[in-house]
């Protein structure tokens, strides 16, 4: 019989409610002082992933735009489909606290390498994003259209709405 993977011990999350100051603007390719702090929190995050099946731990942490750190792990399930990205715990974090907007924004591997999030988070994120979304990659620092270009939102669902007489959030 093979060897079923351990759920690992749970450990408590912390609430991350401390004010921290707006990311810094840099050049692409370079690291704003801000984001040492979100490759930190991120790696903390990963440490708490539960990745039996792919081994690939992912942690993702980011700033709202009122100063809050909020960060997510991925989860993995047998039934592969069923397993949560690190963003999407991210988000459900973000609404657990109080809603809003992500201002910044990275997410790490294993071995605390940075990452871009897979083309369904990158979705997700959007839904959240700031108008002055930052995102740290292998590459530097991009925005929003950098990370998610000619992106689908909650726009190209009002003139589909308005003909039908519904509202979009």
């Amino acid at each position: 019989m093979p060897d079923q993977p351990q759920t690992p011990q749970r450990q408590t999350a912390q609430s991350h409610t401390t004010q921290h100051p707006p990311v810094d603007q840099t050049a692409a390719g370079q690291e704003p002082s801000g984001f040492h702090g979100l490759i930190e929190a991120a790696g903390d995050a990963m440490r708490q992933a539960y990745a039996p099946y792919s081994g690939f731990p992912v942690g993702a942490a980011a700033l709202t735009e009122d100063g809050r750190l909020i960060t997510g792990c991925n989860v993995e399930n047998a039934s592969y489909g069923v397993g949560l990205c690190a963003e999407c715990a991210l988000v459900g974090q973000l609404q657990l606290t109080g809603g809003g907007k992500i201002a910044a924004f990275t997410c790490v591997n294993g071995a605390g390498e940075i990452i871009m999030p897979c083309g369904r988070c990158r979705q997700l994120l959007n839904e959240f994003a700031a108008e002055s979304f930052q995102i740290l990659t292998p590459e530097g620092i991009t925005d929003l259209d950098g990370m998610l270009p000619q992106a689908f939102g909650g726009q190209d669902l009002a003139h589909h709405d308005r003909q039908r007489g519904r509202t979009t959030p």
